[in-house]
């Protein structure tokens, strides 16, 4: 199942039913180049099974078995630890990389950055809410964006010196649930995170506006509570108080990612549809620092898998 020497890369998929769950991007995973240097690890559900024909060329693969899925920062921090390779990456589900991903992290890895991320383009751009989601998720790493220093990284879908991973020990699944958080803690450390333009990954997006309400009150709240779990109740309020702010400010530094849509036309209405999404997930974080994050991982990891369900019905690919 490996060669003798071990792998440059290991891409940890999460697998939280089935295996056709993740077939698509196993299979974008195939049409690296370098696939022969990447170990694939797959922490799954019981039960799985992973069909040979699909792992057939990568330099090897392994499957962990995972009962509790309460936590999918938690299944990533398994996925480390089980990994074989210096240099350890996320995936999900919904997310594609494109040819040349895996290579352009390498080379990038070969300096003393902790963290790389790749750039995100849309895999669903018909639609305007689409868009915003995607804007708000990841509008700092849009493509175009230059090579560089930045504060943070793609969250699910980046990748890291995995020696660094490890030091964190039990602390690492704490970090993984807003990697943000992980972003800037490698920061205050003296480490930096980059982002890489040669390594690109399509994005797939919430599609339905109810659902889209749904993910930002969740996200909001679970980054909230995250951020907040070790502040005094006195800090915790004044950002409560304070995020009815959040969606002038974050709409604010938004437009500036707006601006670099090649569908110009699109941007009035765009940034409406961002301004009404932010004041629900501002409402979620304001309920985060004030109450924590209740039953926000069980929903997320709910909302986190089959994309497709929260696709406008128009656009679903065929079964």
């Amino acid at each position: 199942m490996s060669a003798e020497s071990g792998p440059a890369l290991s891409v940890i998929v999460l697998v939280p039913d089935r295996f056709n769950t993740v077939l698509r991007v196993v299979t974008e995973l195939a049409r690296q180049e370098i696939r022969d240097q990447i170990e694939l690890v797959f922490v799954a559900v019981p039960g799985v099974s992973v069909p040979q024909s699909v792992v057939t060329g990568f330099w090897g693969w392994q499957l962990v078995e995972k009962a509790d899925w309460r936590s999918s920062a938690d299944a990533r921090a398994i996925g480390v630890v089980r990994a074989r390779a210096p240099i350890v990456a996320f995936v999900e589900d919904h997310c594609f990389p494109t040819p040349g991903w895996a290579e352009a992290l390498l080379r990038a890895h070969e300096r003393a950055w902790a963290g790389v991320g790749p750039v995100v383009l849309n895999a669903n751009p018909k639609r305007t809410l689409s868009w915003a989601n995607l804007l708000i998720e990841y509008g700092p790493w849009l493509h175009p964006r230059e090579r560089g220093t930045v504060s943070h990284i793609p969250g699910h879908n980046s990748s890291y010196k995995r020696a660094l991973l490890m030091e964190y020990g039990d602390q690492l699944t704490p970090m993984l649930e807003a990697e943000s958080v992980l972003h800037w803690d490698l920061n205050r450390r003296g480490h930096a995170v980059a982002l890489e333009p040669d390594a690109k990954s399509r994005h797939q997006n919430f599609e339905r506006f109810g659902a889209s309400l749904n993910l930002r009150f969740q996200a909001g709240r679970h980054f909230a509570a995250h951020r907040s779990q070790h502040w005094p109740w006195s800090r915790r309020a004044v950002y409560a108080l304070g995020s009815p702010l959040l969606p002038v400010l974050r709409t604010w530094r938004i437009r500036e990612h707006a601006a670099r849509l090649e569908d110009t036309r699109r941007r009035p209405w765009l940034l409406t549809v961002v301004f009404a999404l932010l004041v629900v997930d501002a409402m979620g974080e304001a309920t985060g620092y004030a109450f924590g994050r209740g039953s926000t991982q069980l929903t997320l990891i709910d909302l986190e898998f089959h994309r497709d369900r929260f696709r406008a019905a128009s656009d679903k690919a065929p079964a």
